[in-house]
């Protein structure tokens, strides 16, 4: 049984409407864009020794964001220079200026707020006071490899 708004293909089957076809294609290329900035700015935070870069998969658990990329830095100077090198690489490589940025003149955690992609930079304390890994617990995780380490462990 099929309504007004879909099709029946020759072999019985109910077509998908073309602007529905339309959409879903939209909305993997916007997923896919996402992932790549999301690897942009891990790309960027690994330049200035960001430590511990996790990507969070938020998108099926939250409107929020596509997904969170957290880092850390070991101190607010080490802070500081991973924001500005994610905010200087993400524009140079994806055209892309953060929506909002929070927390820059304290350094403990820098917010940078792209929209699709949220990323957090913290000093070690204030990654583990905030939790928010744990908080978002049920989202896909990722640990970022920096494309030098795997192609050093493949030449082991």
């Amino acid at each position: 049984m099929f309504n007004a708004f879909q099709a029946q293909n020759s072999d019985n089957s109910i077509a998908t409407p073309p602007k529905r076809r339309e959409a879903n294609i939209e909305e993997d290329s916007r997923k896919e864009d996402s992932r790549k900035l999301a690897m942009a700015i891990a790309a960027a935070a690994d330049d200035r020794k960001g430590g511990d870069i996790v990507l969070l998969k938020v998108a099926d658990v939250s409107y929020i964001a596509d997904y969170f990329v957290m880092v850390t830095g070991l101190s607010s100077v080490q802070v500081r220079a991973i924001a500005s090198s994610i905010e200087g690489q993400v524009e140079k490589d994806c055209q892309r200026l953060p929506l909002r940025v929070e927390g820059r003149s304290e350094g403990y955690w820098i917010l940078l707020d792209y929209g699709d992609v949220i990323a957090h930079v913290f000093m070690p304390k204030a990654r583990e006071f905030y939790g928010l890994e744990a908080f978002w617990g049920h989202a896909e995780r990722t640990n970022f490899v920096p494309l030098a380490q795997t192609t050093a462990d493949s030449l082991k």
